[in-house]
Formats: structure tokens, C-alpha cells, sequence
């Protein structure tokens, strides 16, 4: 993302509903993990820091960015410790383990997704969890795909498989960002059929449409625990890594076993 993206990310990302409405379903969803009281807490590629103080709620805060325009934006919050980072081979903090890992529309930006992701569980605790969105359905690829610099769009048995080969063990999977689908959606395919071009400009809503579309979007954080949600602009999966434990278990179980 150009330096542009990034202030006005910053400047709208606290009232936003698009962002107002993404922290509820994220912090709804972060309730629900056995997390440890304060967790220990990575968000990598953390932008110009707006989900920090909602992490912040859970436990310690650490963030690693690779942009040398969002990471003061992020560090300018005070919230929390963030460092120059970039995944999958630089990852700031040596020797600190996380309870938790957010990872959110980071993965589509990286050209080694699968490697990116085996880096951040090797920084999990064994019982920790990995938060990851990604922007569904390769049909919807757009300029505003190209704007943003994405390298894919995901399918939910393509996610799957990643979070899979990269030895994770998938929790939750679903789609968000359902209820204003249909809207979203058709207008980002009017644009791609009759070819007209995106704006990167970010821009706030009038304050009635905004709490509005706020509304709309949050009240997803009360299905999402309890519901899979059949299509989405998103996909939100929970992942930790492979548990050892009981497999390592049934080795020393076999190896006192007599041999005839």
C-alpha cells in the first residue's frame, strides 16, 4: 500500500464502520479461545496499529510491520510494542512466545503464504491460536484487489489447505461479511464489467449511514460464534498448532508394547 492508503487508513479506522464493524466480530471471536489472563499477543502486519487497543483488551500487545509509513503511525498509538517486521523471514521479538497471533488481511499481500504461516506458529505456545481473515472468492478479484496490492483471493477449501500444509490444525473456518455481501459484491462486479475505475480514496460515510452500516456489519459478531455463515466477503479461520502431545503419547504406548 502507497503512503496515502495508509494516513487515511489511519484517520478513519476508529469510526469506520467498516473497521468498527471488523474489531466486534474479532473481539467476539477472540472471547470464545481458552487464551490465559493476560495472553501474550502478536499482530503481525499490524498497519498503522488500529486493531491494537482492541488486543490490547485480551493481554500484551506486541505488533510487527514491514511499511516504514504505517509502523509510526502504529507506534504513535502507545499501545503496546511494535517493531519493524516481515514475514516470513523476519520476525521481531527473539525468544518471545504468543498466546495469540493476528494475522488479518496480512495473507493475501505475501507471496509465500504457506512459509509465512509456518514461521508464526513456530512463535505460538503450544496451546496457542492464530487469527486469520483473508478476502474470499477469486471471481471477485478486481482493481480493488490491484489497488491494495493483493497477490490472491482465497476460496474456503484453498485456505484450508494452507492453514493444513502449514501444519495448523483448523478450529473455525467460516465466512463474514455476509449480510452486505449482495451489495458489496454487485457493485464490485458492475465496476468490473463495464470497466470503471476504483479509488483507492478511502472515505468516511455520511454519520447516518455510517451507524447504519455500522449496525448492520456488528451484529454479525453475535452469529459468527454460533453460526457458519454460507458466503462472505471474508474468511475467518482459528488455527493452532498440531497438538503433539497425544500422538507422541501413543508412541510411548507402543514402544512399551512386547515384541514377539
Amino acid at each position: 500500500m502507497d503512503p496515502k492508503a495508509y494516513e487515511q487508513m489511519a484517520k478513519l479506522e476508529d469510526e469506520h464502520w467498516w473497521f468498527v464493524g471488523r474489531r466486534r466480530i474479532f473481539s467476539r471471536v477472540i472471547e470464545t479461545l481458552a487464551l490465559p489472563s493476560p495472553a501474550h499477543i502478536l499482530e503481525a502486519g499490524c498497519g498503522s496499529g488500529g486493531n491494537l487497543k482492541m488486543l490490547s483488551q485480551f493481554g500484551k500487545v506486541w505488533g510487527m510491520e514491514k511499511s516504514e509509513f504505517a509502523r509510526p503511525l502504529a507506534q504513535a498509538r502507545q499501545i503496546g510494542i511494535v517493531a519493524e517486521g516481515e514475514l516470513p523471514d523476519r520476525i521481531p521479538f527473539e525468544g518471545q512466545q504468543f498466546d495469540l497471533i493476528a494475522l488479518l488481511d496480512v495473507l493475501e499481500h505475501l507471496e509465500q503464504d504457506r512459509e509465512s504461516l509456518k514461521a508464526l506458529k513456530s512463535r505460538l505456545t503450544s496451546t496457542g491460536y492464530l487469527l486469520v481473515t483473508v478476502p474470499a472468492y477469486p471471481w471477485l478479484w478486481s482493481s480493488h484487489d490491484e489497488l491494495n496490492h493483493h497477490k490472491r483471493r482465497y476460496t474456503r477449501p484453498q485456505l484450508l489447505a494452507t492453514l493444513e500444509h502449514s501444519d495448523l490444525e483448523v478450529h473455525t473456518l467460516c465466512y463474514f461479511n455476509s449480510v452486505l455481501f449482495p451489495l458489496i459484491a454487485g457493485i464490485r462486479l458492475f465496476r468490473k464489467i463495464v470497466r470503471l475505475p476504483e479509488s483507492q480514496d478511502l472515505k468516511m460515510p455520511s454519520p447516518w449511514l455510517n451507524q447504519l452500516l455500522t449496525s448492520i456489519f456488528s451484529a454479525e459478531a453475535y452469529l459468527i460464534p454460533r453460526f457458519a455463515l454460507p458466503f462472505g466477503l471474508s474468511l475467518l479461520a482459528v488455527a493452532s498448532p498440531v497438538r503433539m502431545a497425544f500422538s507422541q503419547h501413543l508412541i510411548s504406548e507402543a514402544s512399551s508394547i512386547p515384541h514377539n
